[in-house]
């Protein structure tokens, strides 16, 4: 059970609000493709796959698949591990922070990078990090052992990334106790309104439409989805199990950072993405049913 210190719900609040969409926009970034390309990685796919999994080294597609968990075992093995033959893992790790650093100066601009409110969302940040735990959680202990940038920006990023694998890496708990495969969890969250369009997973996840709709019609046989492919009530009661058992998971990091804590960060965090979804950071339809 959940200690009740802090309100119900904050951490996850705060955790799509304020952490995971700052960490998050350094996937849609060019400043991020335009510093794999520079190391010979050219194609989108196989930088991203690279850039998300370097901190774990030279890993092959069996890893990923494991730790990433929703893309496509082949599309992973299209491009792992061939990609190190081009860019090992520390010259991936180096051009994903260069990138980090120029995706937050392009987007937030060089007064908000240099601001009081930075340095101490940074510090809440990193604060929040320390009640992480390592123990089954291979893609936030592989970043939790890069060492911790200088610049408040990139520390808010670093510990951006950390929070977001660390919920990441138990959300796949709860979802495979839950009975839901990589696409079936994919499609269900779709459903919900906030998880990536259709058109994305194909694009990025490496799913062709045979796949979905064979998911589709496993999720229709469970009463989880209805014939317009919308959540029934016993799908959204599965969905809500699943975001409360991540939210038991990932409850360490929010409660050693306390509610005061917490509130803090969310609104300085908030402004942070609001300023950079503004900018222009993610793609229009990048989420949603359509």
């Amino acid at each position: 059970m959940l200690r009740m210190t802090l309100p119900p719900r904050a951490a996850r609040r705060a955790w799509h609000a304020a952490i995971n969409p700052l960490h998050a926009t350094v996937y849609f970034s060019p400043d991020f493709f335009k510093e794999l390309a520079a190391l010979g990685v050219e194609d989108r796919i196989a930088a991203s796959l690279a850039g998300r999994s370097a901190a774990m080294g030279a890993v092959g597609p069996g890893v990923v698949a494991a730790s990433f968990y929703n893309y496509s075992h082949d599309l992973i093995s299209r491009h792992l591990p061939a990609v190190w033959r081009t860019a090992g893992p520390a010259e991936v790790v180096a051009a994903r922070y260069r990138a980090a650093d120029a995706t937050l100066r392009r987007l937030l601009g060089e007064e908000t990078l240099a601001s009081a409110g930075m340095a101490e969302a940074a510090a809440l940040a990193m604060r929040a990090t320390e009640g992480c735990t390592r123990h089954a959680r291979p893609l936030y202990a592989a970043h939790a052992d890069l060492p911790v940038p200088e610049e408040p920006h990139l520390r808010l990023w670093h510990a951006t990334t950390l929070l977001r694998e660390h919920r990441g890496d138990g959300h796949l708990v709860a979802l495979l106790s839950a009975g839901l495969d990589p696409v079936e969890a994919l499609l269900t969250h779709t459903a919900t309104g906030k998880g990536m369009s259709p058109k994305w997973i194909k694009a990025t996840r490496g799913w062709d439409q045979e796949t979905l709709d064979a998911a589709t019609a496993r999720l229709r046989g469970r009463g989880l989805l209805d014939a317009d492919g919308e959540l029934t009530e016993a799908g959204r009661d599965l969905r809500e199990h699943v975001e409360t058992e991540t939210d038991r998971l990932d409850a360490g990091p929010y409660e050693h950072l306390g509610a005061d804590g917490l509130a803090r960060l969310a609104e300085l965090g908030g402004g942070f993405v609001l300023t950079a979804v503004a900018a222009g950071a993610f793609p229009a339809d990048l989420f949603g049913k359509g």
